[in-house]
């Protein structure tokens, strides 16, 4: 390995998990459970494991579960998928998915944003994804990169409005003012293009354990 990228490694990823052993605890504190993996192989061999054989499993809309070669250990499980991402697939059926994913056994997706203390930010067009985090599914997994770190929810709210929003309206094509411009301009903003529609902050839940939150000291999704 070039020394160089080693060296510059070893302080991002120490940084990482400090950062995430911080948020664990906070985790834990709220009736969620949170993992911590410096790369992306056994965070998705840790995720595999958490499925029970058979389950019915749903996935929201995530460049996260692609990236990190989740959805193709997924397909090679033992359980009910609803692959949203196969090829072929058509938005008819992908509607069908969203609906049936409120009833799965678990729910895999990425979050937006989380705060050094433990609080899950999300930012939906449809809200599907949000409303099965909430509430629906028996289990929740969340995955997602160390690049979606921030100290507060004011601060996670403006990684969505100038980061995330923007590079998913230019991924699934909506022609909104940040897709445009690159920067949000809210208040131009309106359906049917406008994929910013429903805010979800978590802060707990009151089922112990139902959410968990699979962390990777890697850069992963927006």
């Amino acid at each position: 390995m070039d020394t160089r990228n080693q060296q510059s490694k070893e302080p991002r990823q120490l940084i990482y998990r400090k950062q995430a052993e911080q948020i664990i605890g906070h985790l834990q504190r709220q009736g969620m459970e949170g993992f911590y993996f410096d790369n992306a192989l056994p965070a998705v061999e840790a995720v595999c494991s958490m499925i029970p054989a058979g389950s019915l499993v749903g996935l929201g809309g995530s460049v996260t579960v692609i990236e990190t070669g989740l959805i193709e250990a997924l397909r090679k499980q033992d359980i009910r998928l609803l692959d949203r991402f196969r090829d072929g697939v058509t938005v008819e059926e992908v509607d069908a998915m969203r609906h049936e994913s409120m009833l799965a056994d678990v729910f895999i997706a990425s979050s937006n944003a989380i705060t050094l203390d433990g609080k899950l930010v999300n930012m939906d067009g449809m809200g599907n994804r949000v409303a099965a985090m909430i509430y629906g599914p028996k289990k929740v997994i969340l995955v997602l990169g160390m690049n979606k770190v921030v100290p507060t929810v004011m601060e996670a709210i403006t990684r969505i409005k100038t980061t995330a929003a923007p590079m998913n309206a230019v991924r699934v094509n909506k022609q909104t003012p940040c897709f445009v411009t690159g920067l949000c301009q809210d208040p131009k903003c309106t359906p049917p293009n406008r994929i910013c529609g429903q805010l979800v902050v978590i802060e707990a839940s009151m089922t112990n354990d139902r959410i968990k939150v699979v962390m990777i000291g890697e850069e992963y999704g927006f």
